[in-house]
Order: structure tokens, then C-alpha cells, then sequence
């Protein structure tokens, strides 16, 4: 399932800022594009994910655990793009035949929205809402997505809107993994203040713009210094980053 919405199996050219990249062409003093796609530093023109296979590996090494040691909860996604990454997780909960979990699909389905500067400064710093036609994909497409893969039912659940929008009344009750790829401060601040209180004890935080993106890292570190929240941070891949509630 890994090398299928990350498309290792049939290497799909990635999306260039400037021009598209083949899968094996190699880029001028960086490492080939197998590699870039490993790592989640590029953008698929085909694939479902482009978080790469290393934070794919994280995602799956945490859902299993919150499964073997039973910590109560949902799995959440908030920024889906495609909708590769939850998938994944449903695909996961298939498999050990979990029927009592929901995966939470929680995206604007329009893009990324227009940085604040007034009230979240540095998200202007970003601006990723200029890529909307790669970035915006509809709620109709990533239902599709997860259709062919057999897997869209009862168990998945899609929370549609701005986060500001979506997430202060969403009807979630406990996490068990709280995934954020919502890449600006306000996307990142609005998953935290919304739904880490509904993350369980032993649950896991994922963060997959953490050294990328500036403007999230400072809104992790804020909400974590303003809860009193000292969980070790862990890398994955030198881009995401992931650590386990544990008070």
C-alpha cells in the first residue's frame, strides 16, 4: 500500500516548480528523484501522497502502536491533498480488521488558504495558496480515490472547510493519532487548539512540515510551550517530526 499512493511502482513524474521532473532524472547536485520521492520532496503529478515513503513508514509504525497498546481514538488527518496518508491509515485498520475506529479527512478541498500577516505573521512568508491549481483537490476526487481502492465506507468520515471553519464543532470524539500537514502557523495552530485535547494519553502527534515550513514550526513550539507540554520531539525524515502524548 506504501509504494502504491506514494507511486514507487510505477514512478510518476513529479511536478516541477518550473518544469516536470522525470522520476529518474537526476536533479543538479541533489540526489535523484527516487530519493526526493523517499523522502517526500516532491510533488507527484499521479501519486495519492506526497509525504514520501519514510513519514508513510511513520504513519504505519504509529497507527500499529496505538493499536497494539489499545489507546482509544480515532485517526485524523488535517491537510489530505489526495488523501494518500488516510487511506493508508483505513488500509491499516483493514487489515487487523479494527471496525470500531474512523478515519477523519479534514481538508479545505479548495487549496491552501491566503497567509494572515496581521494575525498569524509568516504565513505570508509561505505563499503556498499560489499553487492552488496543484494543491486544491476536490472532496469528489479524494472520495474517488479512496472508492478504488476499495475502501471508502462507514469507517471514513470527511470534515470539509477552512480548519477555523471545520474544526471548532467537529464531531470528534477521542484521537489516537493526530496527523497535521496544514502547513501554514493558522492551519497547524487551528489542528492543535481543536483536537490535541481529544488526543489520547500514549496517542501520537505527527507534524510533516515541522523543518520545512517555519511558520508551522512556531506554532508547534507556541501551543507546546503554552500547555507545558515537554514529550520528547522525534525526527522522521528531516522534515516531519512526531512525538507521543504521554500526560
Amino acid at each position: 500500500m506504501k509504494k502504491v499512493v506514494a507511486n514507487t511502482i510505477y514512478q510518476d513524474n513529479a511536478h516541477g516548480w518550473v518544469r516536470d521532473k522525470d522520476f529518474d532524472a537526476g536533479l543538479p547536485g541533489i540526489e535523484y528523484s527516487a530519493e526526493l520521492r523517499s523522502g517526500g520532496r516532491d510533488i507527484p503529478r499521479v501519486a495519492h501522497t506526497m509525504i514520501g515513503g519514510k513519514r508513510l513508514d511513520n504513519v504505519h509504525a504509529c497507527v500499529e502502536r496505538v493499536l497494539m497498546d489499545d489507546v482509544p481514538g480515532d485517526l485524523i488527518e488535517t491537510g489530505v491533498w489526495r488523501g494518500g496518508a488516510t487511506i493508508f491509515m483505513r488500509a491499516i485498520l483493514k487489515a487487523y480488521d479494527v471496525k470500531d475506529r474512523t478515519v477523519w479527512v479534514a481538508d479545505s478541498f479548495e487549496g491552501i488558504p491566503k497567509g494572515d500577516p496581521e494575525k498569524y505573521p509568516g504565513d505570508d512568508l509561505a505563499p503556498l495558496y499560489r499553487f492552488n491549481d496543484v494543491f486544491g483537490v476536490s472532496q469528489d476526487t479524494v472520495r474517488e480515490n479512496f472508492r478504488r481502492y476499495d475502501l471508502l465506507d462507514d469507517q471514513v468520515r470527511f470534515l470539509p472547510g477552512w480548519f477555523r471553519d471545520s474544526l471548532p464543532g467537529a464531531p470528534v470524539e477521542r484521537l489516537a493519532v493526530l496527523r497535521m500537514d496544514g502547513d501554514l502557523f493558522e492551519s497547524t495552530m487551528d489542528a492543535l487548539v481543536h483536537l490535541y485535547p481529544k488526543l489520547s494519553i500514549g496517542g501520537y502527534v505527527i507534524v510533516d512540515d515541522y523543518r520545512a515550513l517555519p511558520p508551522c514550526r512556531v506554532a508547534v513550539y507556541q501551543y507546546r510551550k503554552e500547555h507545558g507540554i515537554t514529550d520528547p520531539i522525534e525526527e522522521i525524515d528531516g522534515v516531519g517530526v512526531y512525538w507521543r502524548r504521554t500526560r
